[in-house]
C-alpha cells in the first residue's frame, strides 16, 4: 500500500478521530467542525476544492476571518482569507475561541 503525501490537518485529527481530509468528509459531524479547520490551516487550497461541504465551510471561514482577522493573526500563523463582510453566527464564539487555543498550544 502507498501513501500519498497529503497537507496536515490540524483540528480534525483531534476533534473527528480522521486521519484524512477525505475520512473527515464522510464524518457525520465535519459540517460543524470543517470552516475552524479552514480557519486554521492555509497548507491546503481549499479554495481549489468543489465538494459543496467545503465550499460552504471556506465562506464561514472567510466570514470569521474578515471580522477576528486581528485575534486569528495573533494565535495562528496564515495567509489571509478573501475578505467576506456576512453576518457571522455569534453563538459559535466559543467553539471558534477553544479552537483558537487547540491550534495555539499545538503549534
Amino acid at each position: 500500500m502507498t501513501q500519498t503525501s497529503t497537507p496536515p490537518l490540524r483540528l480534525l485529527p483531534a476533534y473527528l478521530g480522521v486521519a484524512s481530509l477525505d475520512e473527515a468528509l464522510c464524518h457525520p459531524r465535519i459540517a460543524r467542525i470543517l470552516w475552524l479547520e479552514i480557519l486554521v490551516n492555509d497548507a491546503i487550497e481549499w479554495s481549489n476544492l468543489s465538494h459543496p461541504v467545503v465550499q460552504e465551510a471556506y465562506q464561514t471561514a472567510c466570514r470569521w476571518h474578515t471580522t477576528y482577522r486581528t485575534l486569528i493573526a495573533g494565535c495562528v500563523s496564515r495567509a489571509p482569507l478573501p475578505a467576506d463582510h456576512g453576518p457571522i453566527d455569534e453563538r459559535l464564539y466559543r467553539q471558534f475561541a477553544e479552537a483558537l487555543e487547540f491550534v495555539h498550544a499545538h503549534a
